[in-house]
């Protein structure tokens, strides 16, 4: 528990670092914008809008967020800008919403299907997910899904072995759904907890790349009924509103249940967390702020907020 408590304590601290970038170009133009202004008026509407969209959040979601601020101003009867940045706070915080769990199946394997372009981190995020739950005690499989690179075969391999899971895998340019089925057939044999399956990143051809995944997806909803129980999309933090056009396509694609935000770390668009939130509705599920195994977590929506304002736990009790 102590061990834990103290990845925990680090990981936060890490985001905290990693978010540095994101918090200059965001929250630090915030504050700069309204400390030293004592009138709220269209043109600081403005310019916090400006400051938002520069930031990735999107133009719908900032929008939104300025439109909410201009409500709580009137709601609340303010009259100078500083008190604008704690209803910022308040509304990045609602609309990040709760933290989402993932899909388990209640009987038999769990099976979690991860899209994504290449050069996301797509393959190494799949060895850290197997390297997370095979600590908590599941056993898993990977299935190295993605035929048509055998650098991503021989990458998952690695990671398979990093994490000390099994990797069921056939040739380059093999069919993926038929590694899809050996993978289930081995994690029904075996009794596996869960598989962890691959998928080509190939985005140049839209109409292959979805006929692919469907008959993927088919051939797992034949086997496991209810499967798959995770869709991830796994998105690159550093490319801001391409990552949020990536989402909207997967999404039309694949059907995604949650995303994988990898490089938090060193990034000036960790705004675009607010954008998946807001704009695609989609939940993030997960966030990459390091090289290490251990660097990839569940992401919880108050952690981000406190970490992307710069505050502490202890901050956030004496404020209550």
């Amino acid at each position: 528990m102590y061990k834990e408590e103290v990845q925990l304590a680090g990981f936060f601290t890490k985001l905290k670092a990693g978010l540095t970038k994101t918090r200059d170009q965001f929250v630090t133009k915030v504050e700069e914008i309204l400390t030293g202004r004592r009138k709220i008026d269209e043109e600081l509407y403005e310019e916090l809008e400006e400051v938002l969209i520069r930031s990735d959040v999107g133009v719908n979601t900032s929008f939104e967020l300025v439109e909410g601020l201009r409500k709580e101003v009137k709601k609340r009867k303010l009259q100078e800008a500083e008190e604008l940045k704690v209803v910022l706070q308040e509304l990045i915080a609602e609309l990040l919403g709760e933290e989402e769990s993932m899909n388990f199946a209640e009987h038999g394997p769990s099976i979690f299907l991860v899209v994504g372009v290449n050069g996301v981190g797509k393959t190494t995020t799949i060895g850290k997910l197997a390297h997370y739950f095979q600590e908590e005690g599941k056993k898993v499989i990977l299935a190295a899904g993605d035929t048509f690179r055998a650098a991503a075969i021989d990458q998952l391999e690695v990671w398979g072995q990093r994490a000390g899971v099994e990797v069921i895998k056939q040739k380059e340019g093999a069919d993926p759904a038929a590694v899809a089925y050996d993978a289930l057939q081995a994690a029904k044999s075996r009794g596996a907890d869960l598989v962890i399956m691959d998928t080509a990143g190939r985005l140049h051809n839209k109409v292959n790349l979805m006929e692919e995944l469907r008959k993927v997806k088919r051939v797992i909803e034949r086997e496991i009924p209810g499967a798959p129980h995770e869709v991830l999309l796994v998105l690159d933090a550093t490319t801001g509103q391409n990552a949020l056009q990536q989402a909207k396509l997967f999404q039309e694609v694949a059907g995604v249940t949650g995303i994988v935000l990898t490089k938090l770390d060193g990034t000036a668009k960790g705004g675009v967390v607010l954008g998946i939130q807001g704009e695609i509705n989609i939940p993030v599920k997960w966030i990459g702020v390091g090289e290490g195994m251990e660097d990839l977590r569940p992401f919880i929506p108050q952690d981000f907020a406190s970490a992307l304002f710069d505050q502490t736990q202890d901050d956030e009790e004496e404020e209550i």
